[in-house]
């Protein structure tokens, strides 16, 4: 497993990370399955490992907070998200800052979260962010005094999906450790003015959703349909099915012998030297142990990079202000 400092904020990370969302999110999900491939992933040399208090109301954060008590003498980094007042995603610039992160509702769920890790929190984010709000004071006071009495490590913001230049205003005011932002071989975007922003103020980047809801694990098909309690039915709908499928078809014509295309797609993310660490769901020990390997293998040759350059698949735009 290899390794790269999280920004400024000094934490080192293992460049494949775990994501918690389908432990406590997804129908379906079992604790003890969860817990088990938490310690497959630690036990393969993981020890970055993203939650949020939405999923499943705390269930995520307890269950990586119970796993990282059984390994003491890790060092495990441990990272979780405030979700907004309004409990509303996206969110929407013309909700104040007051509303949706006021000071009360921060520090509340930071105890909340720091009770269920068990520890003090190594990374903190919001977990919607707009920028008209990098301007207020508001934000800036409570992350000081959250780091000022120990109760996190390092702040951050999780983008929302698909505006990777929502966050660029934060990221100037210094204070920003990281950014947590798509980023997969369709989703290139954040290398336009996000990557640039990071490197010059030394902010650290997650890249999620790095499989593009599991498209590019490359099992889908024009049959494929998932239950309607799924949040996947929604996202494959027909009609984004019908305009993912032969997109996918395309990177599989490019794959090399003996490389799969989960492989193809973490690897191109392992490529960017901008990216901190990559956030993979992972439930079953076969996708653990492939999806950590690949750390080792690294960054894909140039080549290859450039013709995956043009599979580039922008689904929203910058507003022109």
């Amino acid at each position: 497993m290899k390794f790269r400092l999280l920004g400024k904020s000094g934490l080192k990370v293992s460049d494949i990370g775990h994501g918690l969302w389908g432990m406590g999110a997804w129908s379906g999900s079992d604790d003890a399955d969860s817990k088990q491939a938490l310690r497959w992933s630690i036990e393969g040399g993981c020890n970055f490992f993203d939650s949020a208090f939405v999923y499943g109301d705390g269930k995520s954060d307890h269950l990586i907070g119970e796993v990282a008590g059984e390994f003491p003498g890790k060092n495990l980094i441990l990272a979780s998200k405030i979700p907004p007042a309004d409990f509303s995603w996206p969110s929407k610039p013309e909700n104040p800052l007051h509303k949706i992160f006021p000071r009360a509702h921060v520090i509340e769920y930071a105890e909340k979260i720091k009770t269920a890790f068990g520890r003090p929190i190594d990374l903190l984010q919001f977990h919607v962010w707009e920028d008209v709000w990098a301007k207020e004071a508001e934000w800036k006071e409570t992350v000081a005094e959250l780091k000022e009495t120990g109760l996190i490590r390092a702040f951050g913001l999780s983008l929302n999906r698909w505006q990777p230049w929502n966050g660029l205003a934060a990221i100037e005011t210094g204070l920003i450790d990281s950014v947590q932002v798509i980023y997969n071989i369709f989703d290139q975007a954040p290398e336009d003015e996000l990557f640039p922003a990071c490197r010059k103020h030394n902010v650290g980047v997650i890249a999620r959703v790095p499989l593009d809801e599991g498209s590019l694990g490359g099992k889908l098909t024009q049959d494929t349909r998932f239950p309607d309690t799924d949040w996947r039915a929604r996202y494959f709908n027909a009609e984004n099915l019908a305009k993912t499928l032969p997109r996918i078809d395309a990177l599989k014509a490019l794959l090399p012998e003996g490389m799969s295309l989960p492989e193809l797609a973490l690897r191109f993310i392992l490529s960017e030297p901008a990216v901190s660490t990559l956030i993979a769901g992972m439930r079953k020990k076969e996708h653990v142990e492939a999806n950590l390997s690949y750390s080792d293998k690294g960054a894909l040759p140039p080549a290859l990079i450039d013709a995956l350059r043009a599979h580039r698949w922008d689904r929203a735009q910058k507003p022109v202000v």
